[in-house]
C-alpha cells in the first residue's frame, strides 16, 4: 500500500493535502471528537461546542478566553508531528501544492509549509470589533496565559479572535477557492479528519467528482471511505515511511 502511494504522488501533477485535528494528534494535542476528544468533555458545566459558539462569546467573551487558555493559547508548546513535517517536505520538493486545513494549531506553519489555508480560521490574528486594529497571536496569548481577557489597546472592548466560531459562516471567498482548487487536484491527502463538520467536510467530493483521486488516512471511519483509492488508519506510521522516502526524491523540475 505504501508503494502504491507513493507512485500516486509521483503520478499526479497537482496534489493537496486536506488536513484536520487527527494529524496535530501526533503532537499531543486533543481532537475534537475521537475517543477522548475535547467535545466528549464539559467546562465549569458547559459543553464544549457551547463554548466555541459566537452567542456565547458575544455575551460574555470571558468564557471563551478562560477555557482557551488551556486549548489555544498554549501553542509554543506543541511541535509539528511527523505528518505536518512531510507535507512541508513534499512541498518544498514540489509534489504538493499546498494544504487546506480545518485546524488552528498552526503547526503548518510551523513545520515549513508555504501555501496553507485554513478553513476555520487561526488565532495568529485577532481584531477589535470596533476599530478593526489588529493583534498577533504572540500580543494576545500572555494576556490570556496570564488570566485576562485581552482588550483592544484604543476602545478597551475584548478584542475577537480569528477563529471561526459556531454560528459564524465561514470566509466564502476561501471556500470558493477551495472548491476550484480541490476540483483540479489529480491527488487529494485527506489527513486526520472525520469529514463531518461542513461545509468544509465536503470540499474533498469535488476532487472525486472531477476524477481526482482522494487517499484517505484516519483512525475513525469517514463518510468518504467508499470513495478512496487507498484507505489507511494509521497516520504515523504511514508518514514515518513516507517522510524517509520523500527525503530521498529528487526536486521535481516544473515546465
Amino acid at each position: 500500500m505504501y508503494e502504491q502511494l507513493q507512485q500516486l504522488l509521483l503520478d499526479s501533477s497537482y496534489t493537496l493535502a486536506f488536513t484536520g485535528a487527527g494529524i496535530s494528534t501526533l503532537s499531543g494535542i486533543r481532537d475534537f471528537r475521537g475517543s477522548d476528544g475535547i467535545y466528549r468533555s464539559t467546562w465549569n458545566g458547559m459543553e464544549v461546542e457551547s463554548i466555541l459558539s459566537a452567542e456565547v462569546f458575544a455575551s460574555d467573551p470571558s468564557i471563551f478566553y478562560r477555557w482557551a487558555r488551556e486549548f489555544v493559547y498554549n501553542l509554543d508548546k506543541f511541535k509539528p508531528s511527523i505528518v505536518h513535517m512531510t507535507l512541508a517536505l513534499l512541498e518544498e520538493k514540489g509534489y504538493l501544492a499546498g494544504v487546506y486545513t480545518q485546524n488552528i494549531d498552526l503547526l503548518h506553519q510551523k513545520a515549513g509549509s508555504k501555501h496553507v489555508w485554513e478553513l476555520h480560521g487561526s488565532p495568529a490574528h485577532h481584531s477589535c470589533p470596533r476599530c478593526q486594529k489588529t493583534y498577533t497571536y504572540e500580543q494576545v496569548a500572555p494576556q490570556v496565559q496570564s488570566g485576562a481577557v485581552p482588550l483592544c489597546a484604543d476602545c478597551f472592548i475584548p478584542m475577537r479572535p480569528g477563529i471561526v466560531l459556531y454560528g459564524d459562516p465561514l470566509d466564502g471567498k476561501l471556500l470558493d477557492q477551495a472548491y476550484m482548487d480541490m476540483s483540479k487536484a489529480q491527488l487529494l491527502l485527506v489527513l486526520g479528519s472525520s469529514l463531518t463538520v461542513q461545509p468544509a467536510a465536503s470540499l474533498p467530493m469535488a476532487t472525486f467528482y472531477r476524477g481526482g483521486k482522494l487517499v484517505i488516512i484516519n483512525a475513525q471511519d469517514t463518510p468518504l471511505d467508499r470513495h478512496a483509492k487507498i484507505r489507511l488508519n494509521d497516520l504515523g506510521s504511514t508518514f514515518e515511511h513516507l517522510y524517509h522516502w520523500a527525503m530521498a526524491l529528487p526536486p521535481r523540475i516544473t515546465k
